[in-house]
């Protein structure tokens, strides 16, 4: 299956790519790509017909395609990337918060919600009995 956006759609909505990660990010639209069909079928929709259907729909998809692949690919690949670091001095503290403790791609919920892919629930609590 082809992917919802193209190493040039990555250099125009988000910066031009070093060589080096122009292979990363082929691979990784097509994964990408891939986990969004996925989490579509999980909610009994199908992406693709979503896309065929609306051109601004598959904009949508096009962006969020290339916002997850831009951060992965910030993503460090040698360490650990930390979003939060601080240190004290004689009192020998370290402390941090990883990115994506163990690494990874991952969806956000507001990107899930952006596609129409977050499922909603609903239900209702009876408080008194039926007569």
């Amino acid at each position: 299956m082809t992917p919802f956006a193209t190493v040039e759609d990555l250099n125009s909505l988000w910066r031009p790519l070093k060589p080096e990660e122009q292979i990363r990010a082929e691979e990784l639209l097509k994964v990408v790509s891939n986990r969004l069909r996925q989490e579509a079928d999980r909610v009994g929709k199908d992406i693709d017909k979503m896309i065929e259907e609306s051109e601004s729909y598959k904009d949508v998809v096009k962006s969020v395609t290339v916002d997850i692949v831009a951060r992965t690919l910030m993503t460090s690949t040698d360490k650990e990337p930390m979003t939060q670091f601080s240190q004290s001095a004689l009192g020998y503290t370290v402390s941090g918060t990883f990115l994506t403790p163990g690494g990874g791609i991952f969806i956000k919920r507001d990107e899930l919600k952006a596609l129409g892919l977050r499922r909603q629930r609903y239900g209702v609590i009876e408080f008194y009995g039926y007569d």
